[in-house]
């Protein structure tokens, strides 16, 4: 059974940085990519981040790029997003997300809110 534990959202003030956390099992991880997503109130969800299964090939969405780092740790079955310079915008609910052959799956997701 897949499962995807999303941790580290916090209450942080603009301008600050974060590392968000993603445990994942019951799939083969190494071979799959797996990718960051974000959601606010009232906004379509919006892919963040993707790292795929070389560990170094990443892409991000032109809102966080530049600022977030995505990162993955085969050893550990883990994903990591570090988030920097944040921003009042980025506040949302962040889940982890992978994709196989059978199926698309989701954690729970982790609330990060950017206010002063």
């Amino acid at each position: 059974q897949v499962q995807l534990v999303e941790s580290g959202g916090a209450l942080v003030q603009p301008g600050g940085s974060l590392k968000l956390s993603c445990a994942a099992s019951g799939f083969l991880f190494n071979f799959y990519a797996m990718r960051w997503y974000r959601r606010s109130p009232g906004k379509e969800r919006e892919g963040v981040a993707t790292i795929y299964s070389d560990e170094a090939t990443t892409s991000y969405s032109p809102s966080v790029e530049g600022r977030f780092h995505i990162s993955r740790d085969n050893a550990n079955n883990k994903i990591y997003l570090q988030m920097n310079s944040l921003k009042p915008e980025d506040t949302a609910m962040y889940y982890c997300n992978t994709a196989d052959n059978t199926g698309n799956y989701w954690g729970q997701g982790t609330q990060v809110t950017v206010s002063s």
